[in-house]
């Protein structure tokens, strides 16, 4: 007799299921455990996955830089020699738009302002007419670096509200509060001014003045206008700090050290109680944006742990 015959005689089972009784271990391994057991592998990301999350990054991109524009920010074209040789035409400035819900105005701070109803256009800037044109123009005013604009105007802060300016001395320099300017910023061969004014800035307001004096139309040029030739202050963008384009006149903008001499300041009241700039500070944006932002930080990390409570496996983590 065969004996390998008698076995199958003997065990049937054995012979009509040979793999079994080769991988005992595989048999007893259920679906649910292979899923398991590979769970801490990764699956390959698609090829083309950067591409379709490309979208959303642009979005996020530009929705940042809408953000940054309108909140705190923006580039700023010259597109005048009204303060040479400071700015250059065709220099590109940066704008903060935080730092006067910080603190006041500061005399020598370089400000752009609005100037619409008070001063006259120094440039013209032509319109874009085609299609394309006028579209590329929106979306680069949408994201902060539109073609300069006629409105828009950016001089030196000579006197702030109670200040009393003046030109000229004895020695024709400008003086603030009876204090006399030495102004080294002023374009070469430039007189502090070549107008004589006397004027007392009104409350909310700002006297500005070109460093490039012989070819400004600044508050000078405006003394018979409402305000005297002041610009509001409430239309004010913010203060121009650095030159960031063309990349050979990268500098910083910063106060010339006469604006520091002690008989120019005059001192401003806060309420009775609260340090000098605290009531401003409270009332910013950006405080604003702090107090908005700690409950939704909240919320979130909430989320956070509830979802990794819900998690499978995140029991067995622990």
């Amino acid at each position: 007799m065969d004996p390998v015959g008698s076995v199958d005689a003997e065990h049937p089972a054995d012979s009509e299921h040979p793999a079994d009784s080769e991988h005992p271990a595989d048999a007893d391994e259920s679906p649910g455990t292979r899923s398991n057991s590979g769970a801490g592998h990764e699956r390959p990301r698609p090829a083309g996955s950067l591409w379709k999350e490309l979208p959303v990054l642009l979005v996020i991109a530009i929705a940042l830089a809408i953000l940054l524009k309108t909140f705190l920010v923006q580039a700023f074209f010259i597109p005048s020699g009204s303060m040479e040789n400071t700015l250059q035409v065709g220099d590109r400035v940066m704008v903060n738009k935080v730092v006067y819900h910080l603190r006041d105005i500061k005399r020598g701070d370089i400000v752009v302002f609005n100037g619409l109803d008070s001063f006259t256009p120094e440039v013209t800037i032509a319109e874009p007419t085609n299609p394309v044109a006028k579209a590329l123009a929106w979306f680069g005013g949408l994201v902060g670096f539109a073609p300069p604009s006629e409105k828009d105007f950016i001089k030196r802060v000579i006197g702030v509200p109670g200040d009393r300016v003046a030109c000229c001395d004895a020695k024709g320099r400008l003086t603030v509060n009876g204090v006399a300017l030495d102004e080294p910023y002023l374009y070469p061969g430039n007189n502090p001014s070549d107008q004589p004014f006397d004027i007392t800035v009104p409350a909310g307001r700002l006297w500005v003045m070109g460093d490039h004096r012989a070819a400004s139309s600044d508050s000078r040029a405006h003394l018979g206008d409402p305000g005297g030739g002041t610009v509001p202050q409430d239309k004010v963008i913010g203060r121009a700090f650095v030159v960031i384009w063309p990349l050979g006149h990268w500098s910083w903008l910063s106060n010339p050290s006469t604006f520091d001499q002690p008989g120019l300041a005059a001192a401003s009241a806060a309420p009775a109680g609260l340090p000098a700039g605290l009531p401003t500070l409270l009332s910013s944006p950006l405080a604003l944006g702090f107090a908005g932002a700690v409950p939704l930080v909240a919320v979130r990390r909430r989320w956070l742990r509830r979802r990794q409570r819900s998690t499978p496996g995140s029991d067995r983590a622990g």
